[in-house]
């Protein structure tokens, strides 16, 4: 790494301490933020893995990665680092085979090196794009291991990455093995200077967390919803602001040729749930929100609680994905797709590009506008036979991925046997 940048990066950090204290998400564990640990590593036997996710998803993503290794190796010690207080609390609901679960060091040298210095790890993995220069450095310094899953260069960031390289020097020079997501994302390390020894592809450790919700969960939200099996379902996912008006017009549309069609709208953020319900209202159409335990025949269900939108999807005929009629980049188009549904999104899919790649053919049916999304719905919905054969495309695409834990957990062990 640089020697400019590990001299100013205290004084950096100095000057976006107050900053990072105010975000909420970052205000708890600054004693493990700076690399002081409470909890005690001395009884923790080697090999020691530390895997760090940056939040919520990103640890997901790391727990087929944990339970392939746990498989493998049953007295590994496996330690968990996250940088924000949703990852740490999903850590703790629902991730399994963790031995110790702390907060990733601010990256300054002398934070870093005490985290480094107390963990003690043979083999540290970092996911997707988190390359912290001086964690790297002090990190390959003292011997550990260096591993990167589900590696990801995006292509319109190859020219920031060669001049921010130029200054922070190459920390993918650092890495033991660079476990990639596909082989254009192994081209792109490679021109950016990766090692071809260190390159593997391995895939994307998501697709093994895409497994369909419990039966018992299906059911439980049928019953709240009132669920009728002799009336179609379509389920709009994780929506935002500016789609949900055009979603509700396309709905009442549809309705005139499909009159025993329901819509249930889950929106990305549920605080916007009586938004969705005064624009239900506006359209002259019965609403109900399912955290009253109420569904609304013939017109508008709101999915209000977290936690159940792969039931919801499991429950629908047809699914839209949202963040897609807008410039948000789109979301998890994935998570219907493992449920065995067709899946609808629209053009603004930026985020997801290797899902679109995935599925468009394949059981995903990528759409322009709202007049496109209708005519869609439309004939799948004439031939219900057609939902079921494009769903049932969709999950063997999704089934076709998995794997790619046990193959990145199988690297990071054999880096573990050699001296």
């Amino acid at each position: 790494m640089g020697p400019l940048f590990r001299l100013v990066s205290p004084f950096l950090f100095a000057l976006v301490a107050p900053a990072l204290y105010a975000n909420r998400k970052l205000r708890k564990g600054w004693s493990e933020r700076l690399g002081q640990y409470a909890v005690d590593f001395a009884d923790l036997p080697h090999p020691r893995v530390w895997l760090h996710g940056a939040s919520a998803g990103d640890l997901l993503a790391l727990q087929p990665v944990i339970v392939a290794l746990r498989r493998s190796q049953p007295e590994i010690t496996i330690i968990v680092s996250s940088m924000t207080e949703s990852g740490q609390d999903m850590a703790k609901a629902k991730m399994t085979g963790i031995d110790r679960l702390i907060y990733l060091p601010w990256d300054v040298p002398f934070a870093v090196r005490r985290a480094i210095t107390a963990v003690r790890p043979d083999v540290l993995v970092l996911e997707y794009t988190e390359l912290w220069p001086n964690l790297i450095h002090e990190a390959s310094n003292k011997g550990v291991r260096l591993v990167l899953t589900n590696g990801r260069i995006n292509p319109k960031n190859l020219g920031s990455y060669k001049r921010l390289f130029g200054f922070l020097g190459n920390p993918l020079k650092r890495f033991d093995r660079l476990l990639m997501r596909s082989r254009d994302e192994a081209n792109r390390a490679a021109e950016l200077g990766a090692s071809e020894f260190a390159l593997r592809i391995t895939g994307n450790t998501k697709y093994d967390n895409l497994e369909p919700p419990r039966e018992e969960a299906i059911q439980e939200l049928a019953q709240v919803i009132q669920r009728d099996p002799s009336r179609s379902l379509w389920v709009c996912g994780s929506t935002h602001e500016g789609e949900e008006a055009e979603l509700i017009e396309v709905y009442k549309e549809l309705t005139v040729r499909h009159r025993q069609l329901d819509l249930l709208i889950a929106p990305r953020y549920i605080e916007r749930a009586e938004r969705i319900a005064e624009l239900a209202h506006q359209a002259g159409l019965p609403f109900a929100f399912r955290s009253q335990n109420q569904g609304a025949r013939g017109g508008v269900t709101i999915l209000d609680r977290i936690g159940e939108l792969m039931p919801a999807y499991a429950l629908a005929d047809v699914v839209f994905v949202g963040g897609s009629f807008i410039s948000r980049g789109g979301q998890n188009i994935l998570e219907p797709a493992a449920c065995g549904k067709p899946v609808l999104f629209g053009p603004h899919m930026d985020n997801f590009a290797d899902e679109v790649s995935l599925l468009v053919g394949r059981g995903g049916i990528q759409v322009s506008d709202r007049y496109a999304l209708l005519e869609t719905i439309d004939q799948l919905l004439f031939r219900s036979s057609s939902c079921a054969e494009v769903g049932a495309l969709a999950r063997q695409s999704v089934q076709d991925r998995a794997g790619a834990g046990t193959r990145c957990a199988q690297q990071i062990l054999s880096l573990l046997e050699q001296p």
